[in-house]
């Protein structure tokens, strides 16, 4: 444990109220990928400790089932204030074990906030209906309930805000939960889990698991308890995940994959495009599922664009996120690494042709240099798998409708981004794209007040907004006669 992480630092899992380790006193050691020297341990624990978390959830869900909306969402914004009291804290934990600059670090536990503040506001908002009823003796009424005990399953690229988007919610509509975070990046949740503690949510309401993903994810999925599972991360695992419910028939929210396109016509902001381009690729080191992960440039302002957008490429820092004036940090792990170096071969071999970057970093370990190829054609392995590195792929277009096949090409559809001056065009292309979310003239596209999420195989379901607590909520009709 180190000095600088204070006292929300925890090394244990968070089951029922109580912090504890595995069964059988397993660990897990987690590595900080800026230095590859290790942080600390947390338990590897696996089905025994989920099935006692998810019977803790269910002895718990009564009461806070029947907690009034006010009171649970007093719970929940007193735990908001808590983490904005120690925002220095949790953002220091998080890239000591994720690697991104302090400056995102504190970004996301500013959104982890922000969640948690908005669907404090959510409780109160929940509401039923009374329909018109068939006759005058009887009454038609629609409510809607929580949907039970809930797991949810949290990646290593933003190990913070995704916990609020997914618990905030479940205990603002009534919920309790089961957390299994990444193994990469577990003392985010656990330090959650303690500032959770400290806010006042009653015993099982929250546990956090760490441990083995696959025995952990199964336990949850086999579960008849679990009547619902939010997943973000891979779409082959969010497949594995979703065939593993099919025995128990969850409600299912599964934010997955992308392969975002960024479209960039030739009447855009040419500054403003290159300006979001850079933002969209490399933020986090392009380890983000909404990356850009193909950027489409049409004929007329390709050369502009590349130019502009080498320039700005190459003023990025890479280095340790807790140093001042990183803009870059590591890549999570060497396997990712290895990745993205797989993939810059193959568009290589492919004609691609490599203007910056292209290599490991100097400074070893899993750094990676800003990397922008050219001339990117849909045979590239680009086109096909998400990047999720700091690696930029520029394609040329000629037409609006060369750039709509081009960007729906692809089993994914979460993110899309366009630049363009033309409203007839903007409207045109945004119709036309499938994608859930698309950025016109912005990269900007999350915020706790919009909807998150993907068609197509990219997943299933909304986080955040309205919509993210109505994942959470049954409909219940009764008929009742007068």
């Amino acid at each position: 444990m180190r000095d600088s992480q204070g006292g929300l630092f925890r090394n244990q899992c968070f089951i029922g109220g109580r912090w504890v380790g595995a069964n059988n006193g397993a660990s897990t050691m987690v590595f900080d990928p800026a230095t590859a020297e290790p942080i600390g341990t947390v338990p590897h624990a696996g089905a025994e400790e989920t099935s006692v978390a998810i019977e803790a959830a269910a002895t718990a869900l009564a009461a806070w089932k029947r907690t009034p909306a006010r009171a649970r969402a007093g719970v929940l914004a007193d735990w908001a204030h808590l983490a904005e009291a120690r925002i220095d804290e949790l953002a220091r934990i998080l890239t000591t074990e994720q690697g991104k600059p302090l400056a995102e670090a504190m970004s996301e536990v500013g959104s982890t906030i922000a969640y948690l503040r908005w669907f404090a506001e959510e409780a109160r908002r929940i509401d039923g209906r009374i329909l018109q009823a068939p006759a005058a003796d009887r009454q038609y009424l629609v409510m809607r309930e929580a949907v039970g005990v809930c797991a949810a399953i949290t990646p290593w690229n933003f190990p913070s805000s995704m916990i609020a988007r997914k618990v905030a919610p479940a205990l603002a509509a009534g919920c309790t939960i089961v957390l299994k975070p990444a193994e990469q990046t577990p003392f985010s949740a656990l330090a959650l889990a303690a500032l959770a503690e400290e806010a006042g949510v009653p015993a099982g309401v929250f546990s956090v698991v760490t441990g083995d993903a696959r025995s952990i994810g199964q336990q949850m999925c086999g579960s008849t308890t679990v009547r619902k599972l939010s997943f973000t991360g891979s779409t082959q695992a969010g497949r594995v995940l979703m065939e593993q419910c099919a025995g128990t028939i969850k409600k299912l929210s599964l934010e997955l994959g992308g392969n975002a396109p960024f479209i960039v016509f030739n009447d855009c902001d040419l500054d403003a495009a290159v300006r979001s381009a850079v933002a969209a690729k490399f933020r986090n080191t392009g380890q983000m599922c909404t990356c850009a992960n193909r950027i489409l440039v049409q004929d007329g302002i390709y050369d502009r664009f590349t130019e502009k957008f080498l320039a700005a490429v190459r003023t990025l820092q890479v280095g340790n996120g807790l140093k001042e004036g990183t803009t870059q940090g590591p890549l999570i792990d060497e396997r990712a690494l290895h990745k993205v170096e797989q993939l810059v071969d193959d568009a290589l071999t492919r004609g691609g042709k490599l203007l910056s970057g292209g290599r490991k970093h100097v400074l070893g370990g899993s750094y990676y240099e800003p990397t922008v190829i050219g001339e990117a054609v849909p045979a590239m392995r680009f086109a096909r798998e998400e990047i999720f590195g700091p690696v930029a792929a520029l394609y040329r277009f000629a037409t609006e409708v060369e750039a709509i096949a081009l960007a729906n090409d692809t089993e994914y559809g979460l993110a899309a981004y366009l630049f363009s001056r033309d409203q007839g065009q903007i409207f045109r292309v945004l119709h036309a794209l499938e994608y859930g979310m698309v950025g016109v003239n912005t990269h900007l596209i999350a915020d706790e007040a919009a909807p998150f999420g993907g068609v197509k195989q990219s997943g299933l379901g909304r986080e955040g907004s309205r919509e993210g607590i109505d994942e959470y909520l049954e409909t219940k009709f009764a008929s009742i006669q007068l």
